[in-house]
C-alpha cells in the first residue's frame, strides 16, 4: 500500500460523491446517525484541511475548520490543494506533529485515505445513489480499518461491527467493519 496512491484514488471516489450533492439537500439525513448532510461536509472537509496541514506543513491543527457557505465546492478546492501538496513533497514526508505529538506520515495519509473513502460512500448513500467503495480500494482499506479502529472506538466513533457474509463484496466488508449496511 502506498498511502499517497490511496489517498489519490479515496479523493477521486469521494469528489464523484459530493459532486451529486444537490444544494438544497443539505439536511438530508446521512448513515452517521447523528450528522445531516451538510454536517458531514463539514467535517469532510474538515478532514481533508487537517491532512493538507499535516502533508504541507508538517502539523495538523486542533481546532477545526469554520463550516463553509458552500461545502461541495469547499471539498473540491481543499481536495485539489491536498493532491497538489502530496505532489509538492518528497516521496517520505516529514512526521507531523499533532499537538504536542509526531504522528507517522505514511499512518496520517492511509487513515485520511480510508475516512474520506467511507465518508464518500456516506456523502452518496445521503444523496440516494448506489454507489459502492471500488473493490480495489476497499481491500487495501480493509486491513487499515482493522488496525485502526478497536473496541474502544465502538459507540464513540463508530457503531458495533455489521454481521455480512465473509464472500460480500471487499466494500461492503469494509462498510459493515465500521458500522454501516451497504
Amino acid at each position: 500500500m502506498i498511502p499517497g496512491e490511496l489517498l489519490e484514488r479515496s479523493l477521486a471516489y469521494a469528489t464523484v460523491a459530493v459532486a451529486a450533492v444537490p444544494r438544497e439537500g443539505l439536511r438530508r439525513p446521512t448513515p452517521c446517525a447523528e450528522w445531516d448532510l451538510g454536517e458531514l461536509l463539514h467535517h469532510l472537509d474538515d478532514s481533508v484541511e487537517a491532512l493538507h496541514e499535516g502533508v504541507a506543513d508538517g502539523w495538523v491543527g486542533l481546532c477545526p475548520a469554520r463550516p463553509a457557505a458552500d461545502p461541495v465546492r469547499a471539498f473540491r478546492e481543499r481536495a485539489g490543494a491536498l493532491l497538489g501538496a502530496c505532489a509538492a513533497v518528497s516521496a517520505r514526508p516529514p512526521d507531523p506533529a499533532v499537538g504536542d505529538r509526531s504522528l507517522d506520515a505514511g499512518l496520517l495519509v492511509a487513515v485520511g485515505a480510508l475516512e474520506i473513502a467511507v465518508h464518500g460512500w456516506d456523502v452518496a448513500r445521503a444523496c440516494g445513489r448506489a454507489r459502492p467503495i471500488p473493490s480495489a480500494l476497499a481491500l487495501e482499506l480493509l486491513p487499515l480499518a482493522h488496525l485502526v479502529v478497536a473496541d474502544a472506538d465502538r459507540g464513540v466513533r463508530f457503531a458495533d461491527p455489521v454481521d455480512v457474509p465473509r464472500w460480500a463484496p471487499p466494500g461492503t466488508l469494509l462498510l459493515a467493519h465500521l458500522g454501516r449496511r451497504a
